[in-house]
C-alpha cells in the first residue's frame, strides 16, 4: 500500500484534531503540488484533480507511519466511503504530486 498522503487546506491548521493526528502518525515528506484546482465552497475547501490543468493545488506530502491506521481516520473525516452519505464529497485516488525532487505518488 502507498503511503504517502498529499494534504492540503483544513488538514494543514494547527488546531484542526484530525491533522493533529497526522502530525502524530506521519511525517513530513515534502512540499508538493497537484495539478487541479481549488475551490473555496464555504467551511472548508475543496480541489479537483486534472492531469492535464496548468493550474496547481499546493499542499504537503506526509510520510505515514501506519497508513492502514491513517488512512481510515482520514477517510472518516473526509466522509469517504460507502457508510457515509453518498455520493462521497470527498473521493480519495493515488495521484501525483510534483515537488522540487521530481514526481511522488501519494493518496
Amino acid at each position: 500500500m502507498n503511503t504517502k498522503l498529499f494534504v492540503y487546506g483544513t488538514l494543514l491548521d494547527e488546531d484542526n484534531k484530525y491533522g493533529i493526528f497526522l502530525r502524530d502518525n506521519s511525517r513530513f515528506f515534502s512540499k508538493g503540488k497537484v495539478r487541479g484546482s481549488l475551490y473555496e465552497i464555504g467551511e472548508y475547501p475543496a480541489a479537483t484533480l486534472d492531469p492535464d490543468s496548468n493550474d496547481y493545488v499546493y499542499g504537503i506530502i506526509l510520510q505515514m507511519d501506519e497508513a492502514e491506521t491513517v488512512l481510515p481516520m482520514i477517510d472518516m473525516y473526509e466522509g469517504f466511503g460507502a457508510d457515509q452519505p453518498q455520493p462521497n464529497e470527498f473521493i480519495r485516488v493515488l495521484t501525483e504530486a510534483i515537488t522540487d525532487n521530481g514526481p511522488v505518488a501519494c493518496w
